[in-house]
């Protein structure tokens, strides 16, 4: 099952240092919760518009997670994973975003399909972002604009063999 699992560059750096995040890891992915909650068009959603939505789920988890690391870049993280299907659960709280799951194991690097990572352009909006993203969770419509800032930067795609490589530009 593809993954979406939230980050920061230093995870990224633990990554890979230790060649695996050690679980259980929260992530996101397509699951029935997401398929069910995710506004469909006439023709449906297909599979990459909701791989897509668990994408941006975790971006904005990864949003979260640079708020309490204040050594972390502002920029927002997702590592995309491939794990055995029996190693996922699904979190079923209605105060939890949908698609949101619990991923048992470890993840190896060698399970990472790949990198997205905000550019250097986006900085501003997310350090801004990081600063309100919990007063966003809570229902503040300013907060929000302030998010949908930083979410309007789409991710840039890196190979696993590119991560060394974007850390040492970091």
């Amino acid at each position: 099952m593809r993954v979406y699992l939230p980050a920061t560059t230093r995870v990224l750096q633990t990554l890979v240092d230790d060649g695996r995040l050690t679980g259980p890891l929260t992530g996101f992915a397509v699951t029935p919760g997401l398929r069910g909650s995710y506004p469909l068009s006439d023709a449906g959603a297909d599979e990459e518009e909701l791989e897509y939505a668990a994408l941006l789920a975790a971006a904005r988890a990864s949003l979260r997670l640079i708020d309490i690391d204040p050594t972390a870049a502002r920029r927002r993280v997702v590592l995309a994973a491939d794990v055995a299907d029996t190693a996922v659960t699904e979190v079923e709280d209605p105060d939890v975003d949908r698609g949101a799951v619990r991923v048992s194991g470890d993840v190896p690097l060698a399970a990472v399909a790949s990198a997205h990572v905000d550019g250097a352009e986006a900085e501003d909006d997310v350090r801004a972002a990081v600063a309100v993203v919990l007063e966003a969770d809570l229902g503040s419509e300013d907060a929000q604009f302030v998010v949908d800032q930083a979410e309007g930067h789409e991710l840039s795609w890196y190979a696993t063999q590119e991560i060394g490589s974007l850390l040492e530009l970091l």
